[in-house]
């Protein structure tokens, strides 16, 4: 699908992952936005400006329950086994669950505090607030965010199963070439943006089990990546490009930007607005493309790739209403995750009726 992830956001609540580390589990300071994008959707990064002295006052407030965590294993009643400091001075292991993420006593300090102090303004009638620029999540086995963990992997099936069904059709339901080759002039385009969405939609996962610099960078590269590659194969397919030396003259600049943008983001500066700008350019051409020209070839399947487009960017709306996450679990950006999943089922289904369509196209020509 047509992806622009400032998200997976998209793909959504973001923060900056060079935070310093602070004595205290609760820091307010302006908070981004992800930029995730996913096929036919947007989403739309916003600020929240919290005053200085806000900031000040939820300082002091936090750091002595978040270095007593540290210095005795617990926050109020709640004790952290893995936190509790053995005679050589040695943190004692804590379950596995939490030692796979690596959720080490700083963090679950962190996590503990913030449970702590949401139950406190509960009970005072507030609202939740966000902590590092995420929203208070309940972790379920150590997973961080496990609604959208969930909705990610079901996205990473539905994408797998796409791509299969599309495989299994090209090689074993329509004709084939005398080279055992298919008919159809975009397949190996189609093979490739199946590969980069599951590796895309994998990472999402990992990185809403676990939020840390290096999985929130490779859940970026990974959309920017496939939201680029999305772009290229809306050109070479619009505009019926068959001849490879055309598709490497297109193809090429875009790439080249891509990943010209993804060192700029790694090697320089992970600079949010700059990635929101890139990754909804990219994703409005991709929507403009294929709008367009499925009116103007009159495609038979029009309607689905018309469906994809128009609530997908309906689907956009959820995260541009960023409510907090109802019970703990499931927040805006979860229920988002949750609609691109049947939107997966008929972007897919639109590109098998459009091999059909080519191949039947190329056979009665060569007739």
């Amino acid at each position: 699908m047509i992806q622009i992830r400032s998200n997976r956001s998209p793909k959504s609540q973001q923060h900056n992952p060079r935070r310093r580390s602070l004595p205290h589990c609760h820091r307010c300071r302006t908070a981004v936005h992800r930029c995730r994008c996913y096929v036919a959707t947007g989403s739309v990064s916003f600020c929240h400006f919290l005053v200085p002295w806000v900031f000040f006052m939820e300082a002091s407030v936090m750091l002595t329950p978040h270095i007593d965590c540290e210095e005795i294993g617990c926050v109020g009643d709640t004790c952290l086994p893995h936190c509790n400091i053995s005679s050589n001075g040695t943190p004692l292991d804590g379950p596995w669950y939490m030692q796979e993420p690596q959720w080490d006593c700083q963090s679950d300090c962190r996590y503990h505090c913030m449970l702590k102090k949401e139950q406190e303004r509960a009970s005072s009638g507030q609202k939740p607030v966000k902590y590092h620029g995420k929203w208070p999540f309940k972790r379920v086995f150590g997973i961080q965010e496990p609604a959208s963990v969930a909705f990610s992997a079901l996205n990473l099936a539905m994408h797998f199963h796409g791509w299969l069904s599309f495989f299994i059709l090209l090689h074993y339901k329509l004709p084939m070439k005398p080279d055992k080759k298919p008919y159809y002039d975009y397949a190996g385009l189609w093979h490739l943006y199946g590969l980069l969405a599951l590796n895309s939609w994998f990472w999402s996962a990992v990185f809403h089990s676990r939020d840390v610099e290096l999985t929130e960078k490779l859940d970026y590269y990974s959309a920017i990546a496939l939201l680029g590659y999305s772009l290229i194969v809306s050109i070479l397919r619009s505009f019926n490009v068959r001849l490879e030396a055309a598709r490497v003259m297109v193809s090429a600049p875009l790439i080249a930007f891509v990943t010209t943008h993804i060192l700029y983001l790694n090697n320089y500066k992970l600079d949010y607005g700059w990635n929101m700008k890139v990754c909804v350019s990219m994703g409005v051409a991709q929507l403009l493309i294929w709008g367009i020209w499925g009116g103007i070839s009159h495609h038979p399947s029009r309607v689905k790739l018309w469906f994809v487009i128009v609530l997908g960017a309906l689907a956009m709306l959820l995260e541009i209403y960023d409510f907090p996450p109802y019970q703990g679990f499931i927040d805006a950006h979860a229920v988002w995750h949750a609609t691109t999943i049947p939107l997966t089922y008929m972007w897919w289904s639109f590109i098998k009726d459009d091999a059909q369509l080519r191949t039947s196209f190329l056979l009665n020509k060569v007739k």
